[in-house]
């Protein structure tokens, strides 16, 4: 599989355990996860924030007034996907903890979610679309050596 090619910033805002969170984020992890969901090259900024100012993005660009766990800023898929992963760290230990997840399984599985929105993908248009969205990501991840995040 030939995979294409990335640009990538990584950035961390202010978090309490960010050696944590940098820790299951190493930079070359990040990239391979990214690059195998990508369907075309990209530039792409991760930045990881905590619970203020996710609760803030998912305020002010989707009205939706809490913290959650990614959002994506598509902003071009042609020639060159780019777009703004966001991830807010509060959030995704929560959920890897509720759900018995590695943090960087998480993680990954979120950048994966992620990407494939960058590009066009949507689980909130249709049943059939959530379906199909929900077997590339576990395809992607299998391929990565991630078990599928929606069995328990």
């Amino acid at each position: 599989m030939m995979l294409k090619q990335l640009t990538l910033s990584l950035q961390f805002g202010k978090l309490d355990a960010a050696a944590r969170h940098r820790a299951a984020l190493p930079r070359h992890k990040v990239a391979r996860w990214i690059r195998h969901a990508l369907q075309s090259d990209a530039e792409i900024t991760v930045r990881i924030v905590d619970a203020e100012e996710g609760q803030a993005l998912n305020r002010d660009y989707r009205h939706k007034d809490y913290a959650t766990n990614v959002l994506t800023f598509d902003y071009t898929q042609e020639p060159v996907i780019t777009a703004d992963l966001v991830l807010c760290a509060p959030v995704v230990a929560r959920e890897a903890r509720e759900n018995g997840k590695t943090l960087q399984a998480h993680y990954a599985h979120l950048l994966v979610h992620g990407t494939l929105h960058a590009q066009g993908w949507d689980h909130e248009t249709s049943e059939e679309d959530a379906q199909a969205m929900e077997a590339r990501e576990i395809d992607i991840l299998a391929g990565l050596g991630f078990k599928s995040p929606y069995e328990a």
